[in-house]
C-alpha cells in the first residue's frame, strides 16, 4: 500500500450545493453553508468532497450550463468563499473535487455570444455550427437528451448549432485547437487555487463526428434517459468518438504537472459499450484516473447484474480503476429505486451500504444517502427540472433526489434555510433528520459511519482483489483477498430469509445482519455478512435453501 494514490480506496461524498446548507436565507445552499456542515461529512469518514457545479450560470440546468468557467455564481458565494472551503476541507483531512462541465457551455457564455454573432468572427468555429439540409431540416438525425432534435436553428447565422442537452447548452467544438487550449486554461485556474481534481461531466461527449453523419437505429432495446427517443439510435457519431482520447491525454498531462490530482469521468453509456469506454478512458497512465457509468444507477437489482458490472470491468478494463456509486443528483435515490426488493426502507439502506463498502475500487456516496433518504414525491407546481417540466407525468425528473438535506427535524425547513427552500422539505424526509439519527446507535447514519470505518481498517476491503462465488439468485457473494486478510462477503438481495451451509472455519466481521452457528449462515431478508477466515471457506450450494 506504500505509495498508493489517495483516491484508490477513497470514499467520495457528493455535495449538491443548492440543497446542502443555506447560510444567507435565500433558500439556496451555498459555499459558506458547506463549510458550516463540514464536521458532518468528516464524521462519516469521507476522504473527499465532490461539488456539483458552483460556477457562474443562468441555472437553466442547475449549473450544468456554465457562463463563466473561472468564477463562482453569486448564488453560492465568491471566489474567496471557495478558497475558504478548500482550506477548511484540507484542514480536516479531506480533499475537494468539482464538476467540470466541458462538453458544452451556457448560451450566455461570452464565447457563444461572439460565436453566434457572425460566421467570420474569431470564435465563429468555437461551437458546432452546420447549414440546414436543403429542405431546412437539421444537419443530422441526432436527438437531444432532453427531447427533440439535438440541433437549434439560429436566425442570425442562418445555421443550426448542436446541443446534446438543452437548447441553452450549446456544444463546444473540440476539433478547434483554440477551444481545447481555452478549456485547459480554465482547469489550470482551479488547480492553481488548490483544487484536488475533477469529476468530468459527460466525458465521452467532448468530440462529435466531423463529417456529421447520422446515427443508425439502435440494435437493442431503447436506452431510456429523459425520453426513449435518444435510445432509439446507436449514438456512435454524436459522442464517444476516438478523438476524445487525444484530449483526455492533454488533460492528464495538465493534472500530472500538479501533485496528487485525480480525474474521474462520467461515461454516458450503458451495457457493454460503457465497459469498453471505461477501459479506453482509464488505460495506462495517460488518460483518466477513474471512470464510472450509469450501470449501478439503474433499477436493476440482481446478483447477476452487480457481478456483471464488476467482472465486466475487471475483464474489459484490467488496467483501469473503477468508481462505484448507487445514487447521485441525476437518478432516483436507490432505497426508493430498489424498494420492491426490500424488507423495509432501512433494511435496504443498510444492505446497499454494506454492499457498496465491500466493492473493490473507489466509492461514491450522495448527500442524504447516509440518512437512508428516500426519493421525495413532488407535485407539478413544485418542479424545477427541465426534463420533468417538459415530459410530466411520464418523466418525474430529477428534483425528487435533489431536495434539501434535513438537519434538525423540528427547525424551520429542517435547518436547511431560514428562508423558503428552492425545493420543499416534506414530512417523510423530516423523519430522517440528522439530529434524530445522531444519538441512535442503530440508525442508518451510524451504520454508514461503522461501515466506512470498517472498510478503512480492513486490508481486504481497502485493497484486496475480488473473486466471485457461484451461488444462485438472490445471493451475491465474493471474496476480497489481501496479503494479511481474506473476507468472504455475502448479501441477500431479497426480502425472504435465506440459509447457507458453510464448510470451513469463519467468523463474522464488521457490521452485519446475519447469524453464524453450526456451520450455517442465516441471512434475514436483506441480510448480509462479512466472513473473516484464514483457510479455505466454501458456501455449500447443496444445502442452499430458503428459510421457513
Amino acid at each position: 500500500m506504500q505509495g498508493r494514490e489517495w483516491w484508490r480506496d477513497a470514499v467520495i461524498y457528493q455535495v449538491y450545493p443548492r440543497s446542502f446548507q443555506d447560510s444567507d436565507g435565500d433558500g439556496i445552499g451555498d459555499l459558506q453553508g458547506i463549510i458550516r456542515r463540514l464536521p458532518h461529512i468528516a464524521s462519516l469518514g469521507a476522504d473527499c468532497i465532490w461539488l456539483s457545479p458552483v460556477f457562474l450560470s443562468p441555472q437553466k440546468d442547475m449549473g450544468y450550463d456554465v457562463s463563466d468557467y473561472c468564477d463562482i455564481d453569486p448564488l453560492f458565494g465568491t471566489l474567496a468563499d471557495f478558497d475558504a472551503l478548500i482550506a477548511a476541507a484540507h484542514g480536516v483531512g479531506m480533499r475537494v473535487i468539482t464538476d467540470q462541465v466541458l462538453s458544452h457551455s451556457s448560451d450566455q457564455h461570452p464565447w457563444f455570444r461572439e460565436s453566434r454573432a457572425s460566421r467570420d468572427n474569431p470564435k465563429a468555429d468555437w461551437y458546432v455550427w452546420a447549414d440546414p439540409m436543403p429542405d431546412g431540416s437539421p444537419p443530422t438525425n441526432w436527438h437531444s437528451h432532453f427531447g427533440g432534435p439535438a440541433w437549434e436553428f439560429d436566425a442570425t447565422r442562418g445555421q443550426y448549432y448542436l446541443h446534446n442537452f438543452l437548447a441553452s447548452q450549446p456544444d463546444l467544438n473540440f476539433h478547434n485547437p483554440g477551444v481545447q487550449e481555452a478549456i485547459l486554461a480554465t482547469c489550470e485556474f482551479w488547480l492553481q487555487r488548490g483544487l484536488d481534481g475533477f469529476r468530468l461531466d459527460t466525458v465521452n461527449y467532448y468530440v462529435h463526428d466531423a463529417l456529421l453523419r447520422s446515427n443508425p437505429p439502435a440494435e437493442a432495446r431503447p436506452q431510456v434517459m429523459a425520453t426513449d427517443l435518444y435510445g432509439m439510435q446507436r449514438n456512435i457519431y454524436n459522442k464517444s468518438r476516438p478523438e476524445n482520447l487525444a484530449f483526455l491525454r492533454r488533460l492528464r498531462q495538465l493534472t500530472d504537472r500538479h501533485d496528487d490530482i485525480m480525474m474521474v469521468g462520467e461515461v454516458g453509456e450503458m451495457g457493454d459499450r460503457s465497459i469498453e469506454l471505461m477501459a479506453e478512458y482509464t488505460a495506462g497512465r495517460d488518460h483518466l484516473h477513474m471512470a464510472y457509468s450509469f450501470a449501478m444507477l439503474s433499477p436493476d437489482f440482481t446478483a447477476a447484474h452487480f457481478r456483471r458490472c464488476i467482472e465486466g470491468f475487471q475483464t474489459g478494463a484490467p488496467d483501469g480503476h473503477p468508481y462505484w456509486s448507487f445514487s447521485n443528483h441525476d437518478v432516483p435515490r436507490h432505497p426508493s429505486r430498489w424498494a420492491d426488493h426490500a424488507v423495509d426502507h432501512d433494511a435496504m439502506a443498510r444492505l446497499s451500504c454494506a454492499m457498496l463498502m465491500a466493492f473493490e475500487g473507489t466509492i461514491g456516496i450522495y448527500q442524504g444517502e447516509e440518512l437512508g433518504q428516500e426519493e421525495t414525491a413532488l407535485d407539478y407546481h413544485e418542479l424545477t427540472d427541465a426534463q420533468a417540466l417538459r415530459f410530466w407525468p411520464a418523466v418525474k425528473g430529477r428534483d425528487g433526489c435533489r431536495t434539501p438535506m434535513v438537519w434538525e427535524a423540528d427547525a424551520p425547513h429542517a435547518g436547511f434555510s431560514t428562508g423558503t427552500p428552492w425545493l420543499p422539505v416534506k414530512a417523510p424526509q423530516l423523519a430522517r433528520a440528522v439530529d434524530r439519527q445522531q444519538a441512535d446507535p442503530d440508525s442508518v447514519l451510524n451504520f454508514y459511519r461503522r461501515a466506512i470505518a470498517f472498510r478503512k481498517a480492513s486490508p481486504a476491503l481497502s485493497g484486496g482483489r475480488t473473486t466471485f462465488l457461484d451461488l444462485p439468485e438472490p445471493v451475491l457473494a465474493f471474496r476480497r483477498a489481501a496479503a494479511d486478510q481474506v473476507l468472504t462477503c455475502v448479501f441477500n438481495l431479497s426480502p425472504a430469509p435465506i440459509v447457507l451451509g458453510l464448510t470451513g472455519d469463519a467468523a463474522l466481521a464488521g457490521p452485519h445482519a446475519a447469524t453464524l452457528a453450526g456451520g450455517r449462515l442465516r441471512l434475514p431478508g436483506n441480510g448480509f455478512a462479512l466472513l473473516d477466515h484464514d483457510g479455505a471457506l466454501a458456501l455449500d450450494i447443496k444445502t442452499f435453501e430458503h428459510a421457513d
